[in-house]
């Protein structure tokens, strides 16, 4: 495994953690894609969409 796939399983891996109730999948761009604003309390979604967008950045950061 390519030092960069291993990296973006551990940063996916990582954000797992912090969400263990949801179902994210390997595509985190297409996790955000599919959210419907709303469907969550108001906390929880700026919470969620922040630790996704932020998961998404480290990746393509590389760190």
């Amino acid at each position: 495994m390519a030092p960069r796939d291993a990296f973006a399983d551990r940063v996916r891996g990582d954000l797992t953690a912090q969400l263990p109730d949801e179902d994210l999948g390997q595509d985190l761009d297409d996790c955000l894609d599919r959210y419907v604003l709303g469907s969550k309390p108001r906390c929880e979604e700026v919470e969620y969409l922040e630790l996704v967008q932020d998961a998404i950045d480290r990746i393509e950061r590389g760190r």
